[in-house]
């Protein structure tokens, strides 16, 4: 249950979700199961980098994980607990020991508060920052009862790079749509390191999420080239001892469990302890060859600009060419444009350099091309906007930390907000009129 990467976080988003969640363990969402039968429910707040605009605690407005989360606990917690079915939680952008033990702190004190048994909130965390690698021991002896595995995923992980490490010519990150993905040297030690270090203490270790979504027809060669392309590369974090991943596309449920059948015995694969790694620092801090394609620039300008429409539009993610792109693919999209202006890098295609001026031109263009596309004025102004706002982002001097972060402070998200909630209200009322 996602209410940090794929989840833009208005107010509306935020209770409407959490009401759906307590909707669903109570038994009152209809043709849906009874919590006790149903499909696990993770849920995953918001990370430290977000704040709720709509809470203020002693003058100051509220962190949105433990908004998120301290409603979740109060109103789900403990039928989740009597049915067996948590609460378990998933933690994203944790980057050191210091925040696995506020989250722990975090735990005890909620339990003691409701009269739960210690332990019984399971959690995985999302080993999705460079300097969190060096300290997943160190996370999973934090949460200690309350630890559920670490996860280890491609774009938010490789978008820490930039963000810790931007600055600096020897950590350029190549082309992500043609250099990187988890066969490279640098993200595959990272995934055998924490597979290693996760069995090693009997703690489950997870992929990423598979992006692609199947074609409907599965009689037609582009539905065999997607699903051959998914089980290559989960094939991959299999045989490197995962104990599962996730995917968006609920078509691909059947194809990936029937893939782990075919390759892993029993229910997981802590047998697998990995004895045969060892990742040192330079494998891990490693940056794949590779330069700059047109392509590629052309990608990750288009992802960055439909991804902070998408937000001034209220949703938290969106479907571009053949798969789903959200806060995390935005991330690496706009840090690596970032990172290739600074550098100054260069077009393989045509020894261009990577500019200031091209990436405008470039945004230009693609708002020029999807102009057409928008039903009304006012989602063509919103696309403009939205193009407006990813140069700011991207043309910046010093990296924004966060995209998430960065557009939740912005005044144009903001009143945006309001601006859909009045009409909402105003729906609202003419429907009650009727």
């Amino acid at each position: 249950i996602d209410f940090d990467d794929g989840n833009c976080p208005t107010f509306h988003n935020q209770i409407k979700g959490i009401h759906n969640v307590i909707l669903a363990v109570n038994n009152r969402l209809p043709g849906v199961p009874h919590i006790s039968q149903a499909p696990v429910l993770m849920l995953r707040p918001r990370a430290w980098n977000m704040v709720e605009h709509n809470m203020m605690v002693e003058g100051k407005e509220a962190p949105g994980p433990l908004f998120d989360f301290g409603l979740l606990m109060y109103h789900c917690g403990r039928t989740l607990l009597k049915h067996q079915s948590g609460p378990f939680l998933y933690l994203s952008k944790v980057e050191s020991l210091m925040e696995a033990r506020l989250w722990n702190n975090i735990f005890v004190w909620t339990q003691q508060k409701l009269g739960l048994p210690l332990g019984c909130i399971k959690a995985t965390v999302l080993i999705e920052n460079v300097l969190a690698t060096f300290e997943m021991e160190e996370i999973l002896y934090e949460l200690r009862e309350h630890s559920a595995g670490l996860n280890c995923g491609i774009w938010d992980y490789s978008a820490s790079f930039v963000n810790k490490f931007g600055h600096r010519q020897d950590f350029l990150l190549p082309d992500r749509s043609k250099y990187v993905n988890m066969e490279k040297r640098f993200l595959r030690s990272y995934m055998d390191l924490l597979v290693q270090t996760c069995h090693r203490r009997g703690a489950l270790a997870t992929g990423g999420m598979a992006a692609p979504l199947l074609p409907q027809s599965q009689q037609t060669d582009s539905y065999s080239r997607v699903l051959a392309s998914v089980e290559r590369l989960k094939l991959l974090e299999i045989n490197a001892g995962v104990d599962g991943f996730m995917v968006y596309d609920m078509n691909l449920i059947k194809p990936m469990q029937e893939l782990f059948e075919l390759h892993t015995e029993g229910d997981n694969q802590l047998h697998q302890v990995r004895d045969d790694v060892s990742v040192t620092p330079q494998d891990l801090l490693s940056m794949p060859s590779g330069g700059v394609t047109l392509y590629g620039l052309k990608y990750n300008i288009a992802v960055g600009v439909l991804f902070i429409n998408a937000w001034l539009s209220g949703k938290g993610h969106f479907f571009y060419r053949g798969q789903v792109e959200d806060s995390a693919t935005a991330e690496i999209s706009r840090s690596q444009v970032w990172q290739w202006i600074r550098h100054q890098a260069r077009l393989e295609d045509d020894g261009r350099v990577v500019s200031r001026q091209l990436v405008t031109e470039l945004t230009k263009e693609l708002r020029t091309d999807l102009s057409p596309l928008c039903h009304s004025e006012r989602t063509k102004q919103k696309l403009h906007t939205a193009a407006d706002m990813f140069l700011e982002v991207v043309l910046k001097r010093h990296f924004p930390e966060f995209i998430t972060s960065y557009l939740n402070m912005d005044h144009t998200f903001l009143s945006s907000q309001s601006t859909r909630e009045e009409e909402t209200v105003e729906a609202g009322r003419q429907r009650a009129k009727l």
